[in-house]
């Protein structure tokens, strides 16, 4: 991590939250800035957790942690996360997650932006197996984009 991106992740800790969190270097522990009233934002936590995350959440909405943390709004989605370093975009899946920091990719992190149905935390009963074609994008330190994985596209 440059030392730049280490200075924001410490002010992230600083400012947002309640106390220093240990969000830097611990293994599949994630915070994530969200809207208190988000129901889909609850769903994609939920698929955290019953992934093996421990998940650390702070109602109060995600612009300003999304901008702090470098991640270009244009990728943006209704909730941030932070884990070891890298910025967790929007509705990813906790595999992709779970590939990022075994590989460790110089980037700033990944993202699903909007909210795809199908996508964790999108795929509720209420959308009833719809399945919006999606890609996790990789933001690399030139906030630049590339697909690091594609979902419910036809072969």
């Amino acid at each position: 991590m440059n030392l730049r991106r280490y200075f924001l992740v410490l002010a992230m800790s600083l400012v947002l939250s309640p106390a220093v969190t240990q969000a830097a270097e611990s293994g599949l522990n994630i915070e994530v800035w969200k809207s208190p009233t988000c129901g889909c934002c609850k769903e994609w936590i939920k698929h955290l957790t019953e992934n093996g995350f421990t998940v650390t959440a702070y109602d109060v909405g995600n612009n300003a942690a999304r901008a702090t943390l470098g991640m270009p709004r244009k990728f943006g989605s209704c909730h941030t996360g932070l884990i070891n370093g890298y910025v967790i975009e929007g509705h990813v899946p906790a595999s992709d997650i779970k590939r990022l920091l075994a590989s460790r990719p110089d980037a700033i992190g990944l993202t699903v932006p909007g909210m795809p149905i199908g996508s964790p935390g999108m795929d509720g009963p209420m959308y009833e197996g719809q399945q919006d074609p999606y890609e996790v994008l990789l933001i690399d330190q030139k906030k630049e984009s590339s697909v690091f994985n594609r979902y419910h596209y036809d072969k």
